[in-house]
């Protein structure tokens, strides 16, 4: 297949029109996930990529009730729809929260689509229970550095991986109560723990750790797909729940329960006004534009990256 040249160009698209449930959002800051480039690089024409923002609701649609103009929101949005790499963006306001007070734009774009991913994975997925303990794989990448205040704030006793010297200073800033370096096996340098949570994006390299760390009757999620065959008689032997995590799930099937996301959101950025979570932005550029979208791209697609990547303005 002929490699697709990914341009990044500036377009001036009409303003759309919000129906339905749906919020038209002023946008003013968007981060940068590793879903970007994915779905950069699967994209075979034009795309409007962008999957994290935050703005002003500028007009609602028909059905829309959480919501009003001139309400500032964040939220992660749909896969299936065009993203938020855009001024004027459509999304359901079942899957939007109410922006964080205390936060600016900036800072408020860095935190759904992370926090969503480590929510759902703690208590939709692994259902964790407070006095447990949890090893979080990547624990200094966007999701890990959510998934460790959330894992604290839930109860866990939390090992996470990291390797730098930045990184392992990151995570112990952010409550983790030990760091393994994932860069060694992981099996020897981890007790036995009730939970896994791969917050990394290579399932494969680590399911046989995962397998042997995790305790019998305890449960391993992952948020990456696997590309080989994944052995499952250690986890099988140990009745280990498996557990798969994609906040676009909801979205993506309009399940009946799409407005939890809008309620874990709510619920997000209530802990973030109390101080009790921490924003996890780490690097942002400005404006929002073609050049600077090529740019948080590969700072993303390094694989060295802590914390969140945000753009704001126009």
């Amino acid at each position: 297949m002929k490699a697709v040249d990914h341009n990044f160009a500036d377009l001036e698209l009409p303003t759309p029109t919000p129906t339905g449930r749906d919020l038209l959002v002023k946008v003013e800051a968007v981060s940068i996930n590793p879903v970007d480039y994915k779905q950069r690089k699967q994209a075979t024409g034009s795309r409007i990529l962008g999957w994290d923002a935050a703005g002003t609701v500028s007009a609602v649609g028909s059905e829309a009730t959480l919501f009003k103009p001139g309400d500032e929101v964040y939220y992660a949005g749909d896969v299936t729809r065009p993203g938020c790499n855009s001024e004027f963006h459509l999304v359901d306001e079942r899957i939007v929260g109410r922006k964080p007070k205390k936060l600016d734009f900036a800072q408020a774009a860095a935190m759904p689509l992370t926090s969503i991913t480590a929510w759902e994975a703690f208590h939709d997925r692994m259902k964790v229970r407070a006095g447990k303990s949890i090893l979080i794989i990547n624990g200094a990448g966007g999701v890990g550095s959510i998934g460790i205040q959330l894992a604290r704030h839930a109860g866990l006793r939390v090992i996470a991986t990291a390797s730098r010297p930045q990184s392992i200073a990151w995570v112990k800033e952010l409550g983790a109560d030990e760091v393994v370096d994932h860069r060694k096996p992981l099996a020897p340098q981890v007790k036995q723990v009730d939970y896994v949570a791969n917050f990394s994006g290579d399932l494969d390299s680590y399911w046989d750790a995962m397998g042997e760390v995790v305790a019998p009757q305890g449960a391993v999620v992952a948020i990456v797909g696997n590309t080989k065959p994944l052995a499952m008689d250690v986890v099988r032997s140990k009745s280990v729940s498996v557990c798969w995590e994609l906040m676009f799930t909801r979205p993506r099937f309009k399940t009946p329960d799409m407005i939890e996301q809008h309620r874990l959101l709510n619920q997000v950025a209530d802990l973030l006004d109390a101080g009790t979570l921490r924003c996890t932005l780490r690097e942002t550029l400005s404006p929002i534009n073609g050049a600077n979208l090529r740019k948080a791209h590969a700072r993303v697609e390094s694989g060295t990256m802590t914390g969140k990547m945000v753009l704001r303005g126009w």
